[in-house]
């Protein structure tokens, strides 16, 4: 299985279609989005090309491969524009390894839910794309793709791994899971 996961959105439609052609080449099987996909949130400043309802309509085209993680800034009108439902979180096996989704304002490197050694959190929220391992957990912030504090990155976890590409196809970072 290979998986395509992008956070923070926060309403830009330019980062929504940059995200859903990435997706595309990719060949995904899944599009994991975690939270903050239409609002840009009251301490952000607006994303270009604001355009939540643009947003909506760009998802669609990919809403039956796409799971989306409710974030801080997504409320219960965000779901009813969506062609998609939104979660909590969510969890998913690749690699033979768990592989645990959430926006990461409760959940996230410093605020670990009860995983075992070698599964993956995976989280956006801080708008920074890093990779590091905590208590034997393998955690990965997927950055923003609007309003990054680095770059604009999104990630992709497959059996080999995951990586970080920022969206020239860069990697950014990678962590193996043979390591």
């Amino acid at each position: 299985m290979k998986i395509f996961v992008a956070s923070d959105i926060h309403g830009s439609a330019y980062w929504a279609q940059k995200i859903t052609e990435a997706f595309n080449k990719s060949g995904a099987d899944a599009l994991v989005l975690l939270g903050d996909i239409y609002n840009h949130g009251p301490r952000n400043p607006f994303p270009l090309d604001y355009a939540p309802m643009k947003v909506a309509e760009i998802l669609s085209a990919v809403s039956a491969e796409t799971v989306a993680v409710r974030g801080n800034c997504d409320s219960d009108v965000d779901e009813m524009i969506s062609a998609f439902p939104f979660v909590d979180n969510n969890v998913m096996f690749v690699g033979g390894r768990r592989v645990f989704f959430t926006h990461g304002h409760v959940y996230n490197g410093d605020s670990l839910p009860k995983l075992a050694q070698g599964d993956v959190l995976v989280y956006g929220h801080f708008h920074i794309s890093r990779i590091a391992v905590k208590s034997g957990v393998i955690c990965v912030n997927v950055g923003s793709a609007s309003l990054p504090k680095d770059a604009s990155t999104y990630c992709i976890i497959d059996d080999g791994g995951v990586t970080l590409y920022d969206f020239d196809g860069n990697i950014a970072a990678q962590h193996n899971f043979t390591d």
